[in-house]
């Protein structure tokens, strides 16, 4: 009880800093709207780098499947490395997935208020139906960003128990065990890629169609 008090004491004090942090950007001049088109062009950005991590990742853990004599050790330290590395490039990316879709609803909540503020009906009905045609677009990119983000997780764990077993096993028999692994990764890092590509198009087309 007291766990859940703190967590929904902690979502309203962001709330409140988000809610401050819109009003001083507006009485600067920069709104909802080009904020929201930064933030996405920004989780967008993450996706291609969380990309190319995954890539190196799989590549890394390649290079230790193939291993063929040498310092294994040092081979399970690069690939430790880029787990960890893979692991924050995920953290980062949820975080600009959160941003993105916390101002799309402050922008949806203020511009569906504001179109109580009409006396033209005529204005007030093609600003609601941008409002209708932007969320519909909207709904489609981040349900291609959190299906793209749900990927993430399983190639994480998937890539954390082979450096667990590689960890506590630095010998030829522990490599001849991850390769019956290596397919698996590949296929999950795959899966991963083509959901980002197509979340990646999905944030090309909402920037450049864009309707305030």
């Amino acid at each position: 009880m007291i766990r859940k008090l703190m967590l929904a004491t902690a979502l309203v004090a962001l709330s409140g800093c988000q809610s401050a942090y819109y009003a001083g950007m507006e009485q600067v001049g920069v709104h909802k709207r080009e904020i929201l088109v930064d933030r996405v062009d920004a989780a967008r950005d993450a996706q291609q780098e969380t990309q190319e991590q995954f890539r190196d990742a799989l590549q890394q853990f390649r290079s230790v499947v193939n291993f063929d004599g040498g310092e294994l050790e040092s081979l399970y330290e690069r690939l430790q490395a880029e787990y960890d590395d893979s692991e924050a490039a995920a953290a980062d990316l949820s975080g600009r997935i959160d941003k993105v879709e916390h101002v799309a609803l402050a922008l949806f909540d203020e511009w569906e208020e504001e179109l109580e503020q009409y006396r033209n009906q005529s204005l007030k009905a093609k600003s609601a139906s941008q409002l209708r045609d932007t969320r519909r677009r909207y709904k489609k990119l981040i349900q291609a960003m959190r299906r793209a983000e749900k990927r993430i997780q399983p190639v994480l764990m998937t890539l954390n128990d082979n450096v667990l077993y590689l960890k506590h096993n630095l010998n030829a028999r522990a490599v001849g065990a991850l390769k019956g692994e290596l397919k698996a990764v590949q296929q999950q890092v795959d899966l991963l890629i083509r959901d980002m590509e197509r979340s990646i198009s999905e944030s090309d087309q909402f920037i450049k169609n864009f309707q305030p």
